[in-house]
């Protein structure tokens, strides 16, 4: 398939990319969707030692839940092309605002295509994971965001004023079909 895309776990070896991808988004975004704290992280190897942590319920921090993060790479060139983070399970915020899975794509790759086959990749992993719904959150004034999720199934539930920030759209997929 043309431009086909993976889900990998990250690791050592795609130092280069991430920081490439880093410094394209920062530099015009304050924030990376999705990236498990990439954004945050001074080393690859913190980021990493962190997603290790996160990823086990007994090791997770208060206010987290456990979560997957995973890179979303174009086969033909392993360029790194999003970042997709399923969390385990929801907790009162996620419920109400950010849902299972975050994710974004880089700057440069956008409008291509590419969110729509990353988030059915992203729900196909949590049927790995063994939910049977997922759900998928975004901004109110996030189109692109919206029309992904729209695009591959999601039911609208509702809207909620998430305080201090914008309006979240909730959208449920039954991942037992």
């Amino acid at each position: 398939m043309r431009d086909e895309l993976i889900l990998v776990q990250p690791g050592l070896e795609h130092r280069e990319e991430l920081e490439a991808y880093k410094a394209e988004t920062l530099a015009i975004e304050p924030l990376i969707h999705g990236d498990g704290g990439w954004d945050l992280c001074a080393t690859v190897e913190d980021w990493l030692s962190d997603l290790a942590v996160r990823e086990d319920e007994a090791t997770c921090p208060p206010g987290y839940v456990p979560a997957s993060t995973f890179l979303c790479l174009r086969v033909a060139d392993r360029r790194l092309i999003g970042f997709v983070d399923i969390r385990h399970k929801l907790n009162d915020y996620l419920l109400n605002y950010g849902g299972h899975i975050g994710y974004s794509i880089r700057p440069d790759e956008r409008g291509k295509g590419y969110g729509k086959r990353q988030l059915a990749l992203a729900l196909a992993k949590c049927r790995e994971l063994g939910l049977t719904r997922a759900l998928v959150c975004c901004q109110a004034d996030n189109q692109r965001s919206r029309r992904v999720i729209e695009s591959q199934g999601g039911q609208f539930e509702d809207a909620r004023q998430e305080p201090g920030n914008g309006l979240a759209l909730r959208y449920w997929f039954d991942l037992t079909t």
